[in-house]
Formats: structure tokens, C-alpha cells, sequence
């Protein structure tokens, strides 16, 4: 008899009566059942998170800022039931305890009195972390608990990035201050950089002024010295001049008196020629002299009186020169003894003014110095200031100027630096579609586990009927398999027609799908040739191995190490593997490897199952001969 006859006779076999047609439809069910109920279930459950009842308490008692009163607890809250990521409600601490004891709700997010305070405690001397209390029940839903876990990140990381922002603008506001009062610095910089330098020029002129002063006075001071030697003496000599004075005022006076009574003398001479030219006119007339003669006596007469008048003016001047010169060697006299009496009192002021000399030229090298390290000084001065003009200027430069917007926008992006650009190679699309590889492999798995309850895996009648081991294994894999790979079908068109699945190679999918299935109807196969029951209980055991290891819903990385070394051994991780890549989309070259894996495992199922035929042929009793469908 041929392998199709076989598989036709085992068919009949099933739907031999209405209660067994019933049976295998059902057990043929069961892949969709398992599979697309599931995958229906959790097509998308991040979708309908606003569905998961929360609740917010708020006790924040807010804070003031700068004369406001603000009170972030709140801002939080309204900015939470606003997104509706989840369906939050504002309630009070007694109804969120409450409600997480009655499963209203499935978690609960507390932020305290002192939430607000804590924000802005960070520009204080005293900063504080803020607290926000997660209140779970994993009794309601652990899953439940651990979405809130990532709410409370969520909102914890929503918080920081308001704080940054907050904090950032503050901090920008001011470095905008600084940066105003750097130019403003700057300037006055410059200014005292101008002025140092004038001061400067003022300095080095008084320090050339100063040391012309310490010359001079030092000049003054030799000359006052040598003045005061040589005029120590003038109290002495100005006595002896006044002395000497005096004694020529008192002989020029007492020639003034004899040149007094010369004048006088010369004087009545002169004033008597005229009357003795008369009288002698008159004598000489009384005598009879004749006129011619008389004024030949009177002419000579006349040549004397014009001598004697001649000499009187010449007497009366030269008495008058002699009056002068006594007038005046009294006054000489006179100022001679002021001298004298005045001479101590130069002389002492002269060696005053020699004294002071001397210390103007001593104060005056110092003003000399100090004048010198004032124009250093100032030089430094001047250097310093400039190069603080040069610093202030460089750091306004490298403080941007900025508007109010511009600070804005630089606070939002300090306060959420990393945008996340997610770029995907693949794309599952919702978390039901992620999950689709490993449940369909697991359903392949689980209907024709299901299928083998009333398919017989070999019919020791065919083997006593026949002879041929490897027909008679291939009839035994070929009815599960077409079977199974009809499961495939159905469950194929529900997931992906009926559920919107995206399926980048349908084709492929549904081939890897298949041969996944025909691959688990050969190793249940030889599992049931070799160990009967036990072998069918060892499929389920295998299922259930697989579905730790196959990697389906957590990276098999996070396995421990035996289970993760088993992953690689496994058919049902390389399933698993290859619908993933061409239901996404992604590497070819893994398909083949996981294809060809799966055909590995196909193959040695089958030998197996093959020499496991060959050896129940060996091992036949009256009830094998009893009369088969195939006769």
C-alpha cells in the first residue's frame, strides 16, 4: 500500500463518526483559539492605558517665589489628568488608600506638604531632593504596579525637566545680569584704565619736578650754607660800619659848620660888592676923579666883584654839596647802625633759612622717591586697569547677549538636552504584534500536541501490513502535518487578516509558519513512536521548556545560563526568530539559518521515527493482525 492511501484511511478513521469529526475540528481549533485570542487580548494594551484607573493625591502646600505664591503639587496634577496617559483622578489620601484596598484604583501617586518647597529648595543653602510616593497593591495587578512604576519615572522625569527649566532660565537671567554688569564694569574699566594713565603722565611729570626740586633745594641749600658761613661775622663788621658811620657823620657835620660860616662869609662878601663899588664910585667922585678914570677904576673894580661873586656861588654850592654830604653821612650813620642792630637777626635768619634748606632738599629727595614710585606705581596701575578692561571685555564677548525668548528657548533645552529620535530597522507596530511570533509558534506547537490525542502517531496494523518502514513513518507524519499546516491557515488568515497585523513578507511568514508546524508533527511523532504515553507527556513537558527559552516576550540573554544554552538548541527559539524577521522585515540571512535549522530538526525527527518503526516491526503480537482500515 502507497502513503497516500495511509493518510486517507487515517482521515476516515477521524471522521468516522459526527463526535469525532466534532473532536478534530475542535483540536483543530486550537491554534486559533490559543494564538488569536490571545494576541486579540493583548493586541494593544499601551494603547488603552488612559483605561487604567490612578489616583493623585495632593498635599502639597506650594511655596512662594519672589513675593508669588506657587504650588507645583497642583501644576503636576493638572498637567497629569490633562494628558490622560492614564485615568487619573485628584482625589484625597483616605479615598486613594481606600480606593487601592477596594481595586478602584490600581495605583496611587502622593506628592507632599513640602513637595514645592523641595523644588526650590536647590537655589537655597539648604537644598532637598522632592518625594513622590508610588502606593501599589500587586494584589489588584502586578503588571499594574510595575506600569506604575514607569508612570512614577515618567512623572518623576517630567518634574526634573520642569525644575531644570525653571532653574536654567533663573541661571540664564543672571548670567544676562552678569553679563550687563561685566559691560557696564568694562566701561568703568576703561575709564580708570584712562585715568591711571593720566595719572601716570601726572606722575612721571611730578617725579622730573620733584627730583628739579631735590636739585635745586639741594643748590639752595649749599648756597644758604656758604651765605650763613660768610655772614657770620656781619653782626661784627655792621657795628664797626655803623662806628665808622657815625664818626663820618659827626667830622662831615662839623665841616658843614665851618663850610656854613665860609658861606656866610663868602656870602656877605659877595652881597658887599655892589655897596663898596658905590661907595668907592662916590669917593672917587668926591675926590674929583674924572669919570673916564673912575670908570677905568670901576671896570677893574667890576672884574674883582665878578670874582668875588663868581666865587661866592662857587662857596655857596660847594656848601651846599658839604651840607648834602653831612646830611646824608648821618643818614649813612643812621642806616649803618639799623644794620647793625638788624645783622643778628639776618645772620639768624640766614642760618634759619640755611636750616630749612637743608631739610627742603632732605624732603625733597623723598618727595624725589616717592614721586619715582609713585609714576611705578601708577604705571602698574595703568597696566592692571588696562588689562582688567581686556579681561571684562573678553568675558562679556564670550557671555552671548540674549532676549527673553532666546532665554527661553536655551532653558528649555538645558532643561531636556536629548531628544530620542527613534529610528526602528523593523517595526512590530503595537505590543500584539510583537508578541505574534512567539504565540504563533507556540500555538503550532500546542495544535499539533492537541492533534496527536487522536491521531494515531503509527498503527501497528499498517506495520504488520506493510514493509516498508519509511512509508509507513511518512504516513504517520504526513496526516499531522497536512493538519497541522491546515492549522496554520486559519490561524494565519485570523492574525493577520482578522487582527490587522502588519506582515512585511506574507509569503515567507506563512512558510516558515508551516514548516514550523510539519516540524513539530515530526519530533511529537518520534516522541510517541519511541516512548508511547510517555512520549506524549514528554511533548507537553518540551512545550513548556521551549516556551521559557524561545526568547518571545524577553530577550533570551536575561535567561539563566542553562535555559539560555538551551535556546540555542531548541526549535522553537529558531521559529520564534525567523517569523519575527520576515513578519518585520529584517535580516534574510537569519530566515535561511532558522529554516534551515528547523529542517534539521524535521529530518532527524523523521530518522528517528524511522528506526523507531523499524524496531516495533520486531515486536508484533495477535492484536497487530487484527482487521485494519487499510486492510
Amino acid at each position: 500500500m502507497k502513503v497516500l492511501p495511509m493518510i486517507a484511511a487515517e482521515l476516515r478513521r477521524l471522521t468516522s463518526s459526527r463526535m469525532a469529526t466534532i473532536a478534530l475540528v475542535a483540536l483543530m481549533c486550537v491554534p486559533i483559539l490559543y494564538g488569536a485570542l490571545y494576541l486579540w487580548a493583548n493586541r494593544d494594551p499601551y494603547g488603552k492605558l488612559d483605561q487604567v484607573p490612578a489616583a493623585i493625591v495632593v498635599a502639597d502646600n506650594g511655596t512662594t517665589i519672589d513675593g508669588k505664591t506657587v504650588n507645583y503639587g497642583d501644576e503636576v496634577a493638572r498637567t497629569l489628568v490633562k494628558d490622560s496617559s492614564f485615568g487619573w483622578q485628584i482625589v484625597s489620601a483616605k479615598h486613594a488608600q481606600r480606593g487601592l484596598d477596594d481595586q478602584e484604583f490600581d495605583f496611587a501617586i502622593t506628592l507632599p506638604a513640602d513637595f514645592s518647597q523641595s523644588l526650590v529648595s536647590a537655589a537655597t543653602t539648604s537644598p532637598q531632593r522632592a518625594v513622590v510616593t508610588l502606593t501599589t497593591s500587586d494584589a489588584n495587578s502586578y503588571l499594574a504596579s510595575t506600569i506604575g512604576k514607569q508612570a512614577a519615572q515618567t512623572i518623576k522625569a517630567s518634574i526634573v525637566q520642569e525644575v531644570n527649566r525653571e532653574a536654567a532660565s533663573r541661571f540664564l537671567l543672571a548670567l544676562s545680569d552678569i553679563r550687563s554688569s561685566l559691560s557696564t564694569a568694562a566701561d568703568a574699566a576703561g575709564r580708570l584704565a584712562d585715568g591711571a594713565q593720566s595719572a601716570q603722565t601726572g606722575a612721571a611729570s611730578l617725579a622730573d619736578g620733584t627730583s628739579q626740586l631735590a636739585s635745586g633745594s639741594a643748590t639752595l641749600r649749599d648756597g644758604l650754607n656758604t651765605l650763613a658761613s660768610q655772614t657770620a661775622s656781619l653782626p661784627a663788621q655792621a657795628t664797626q660800619l655803623a662806628d665808622g658811620a657815625q664818626q663820618v657823620a659827626d667830622g662831615d657835620a662839623t665841616i658843614s659848620g665851618y663850610a656854613d660860616q665860609v658861606g656866610t662869609v663868602s656870602q656877605t662878601a659877595a652881597d658887599a660888592v655892589p655897596t663898596v663899588r658905590a661907595d668907592i664910585i662916590g669917593y672917587l667922585q668926591q675926590q674929583g676923579i674924572p669919570q673916564d678914570q673912575i670908570d677905568q677904576v670901576i671896570a677893574r673894580l667890576d672884574t674883582l666883584g665878578t670874582k668875588v661873586t663868581d666865587g661866592n656861588t662857587q662857596v655857596q654850592s660847594a656848601v651846599g654839596q658839604i651840607d648834602q654830604l653831612a646830611s646824608g653821612s648821618q643818614q649813612v650813620a643812621a642806616g649803618a647802625k639799623q644794620l647793625a642792630a638788624s645783622a643778628p637777626a639776618l645772620t639768624s635768619g640766614i642760618q634759619q633759612a640755611a636750616s630749612g634748606a637743608s631739610t627742603l632738599a632732605d624732603g625733597a629727595s623723598q618727595a624725589a622717591s616717592g614721586a619715582a614710585a609713585l609714576d611705578d606705581g601708577l604705571q602698574t596701575l595703568a597696566n592692571g586697569t588696562s588689562q582688567l578692561k581686556s579681561g571684562l571685555d573678553d568675558g562679556v564677548k564670550q557671555i552671548p547677549a540674549t532676549t527673553a525668548k532666546q532665554r527661553a528657548a536655551q532653558a528649555k533645552t538645558i532643561a531636556d538636552p536629548v531628544k530620542l529620535d527613534n529610528s526602528k530597522v523593523t517595526n512590530a507596530g503595537t505590543y500584539g504584534a510583537g508578541l505574534a511570533p512567539f504565540f504563533i509558534a507556540l500555538a503550532a506547537w500546542i495544535g499539533i500536541y492537541a492533534l496527536f490525542l487522536i491521531v494515531k502517531p503509527v498503527s501497528r496494523r499498517a506495520i504488520t501490513a506493510l514493509r516498508s518502514p519509511l512509508r509507513i513513518t511518512l504516513a504517520g507524519w504526513l496526516t499531522p502535518a497536512v493538519l497541522g499546516v491546515v492549522q496554520m491557515v486559519g490561524l494565519y488568515v485570523v492574525v493577520f487578516a482578522g487582527l490587522h497585523f502588519n506582515v512585511t513578507n506574507p509569503w515567507t511568514t506563512f512558510g516558515l509558519m508551516a514548516l514550523a508546524s510539519v516540524t513539530f508533527a515530526a519530533i511529537i511523532l518520534a516522541l510517541n513512536v519511541w516512548l508511547g504515553s510517555v512520549g506524549q507527556f514528554l511533548g507537553l513537558v518540551l512545550m513548556v521548556l521551549q516556551l521559557v527559552t524561545a526568547g518571545g516576550t524577553f530577550p533570551w540573554q536575561t535567561l539563566p545560563a542553562p535555559l539560555a544554552w538551551l535556546h540555542h538548541w531548541l526549535p522553537m527559539s529558531y521559529a520564534v526568530d525567523g517569523i519575527r524577521q520576515t513578519m518585520y522585515g529584517g535580516n534574510v540571512s537569519f530566515v535561511h539559518g532558522d529554516a534551515l535549522f528547523l529542517v534539521v530538526w524535521l529530518a532527524i525527527a523523521l530518522v528517528l521515527t524511522a528506526v523507531g518503526v523499524v524496531r516495533m516491526t520486531h515486536h508484533r503480537t495477535l492484536r497487530d493482525l487484527q482487521p485494519s482500515l487499510i486492510g
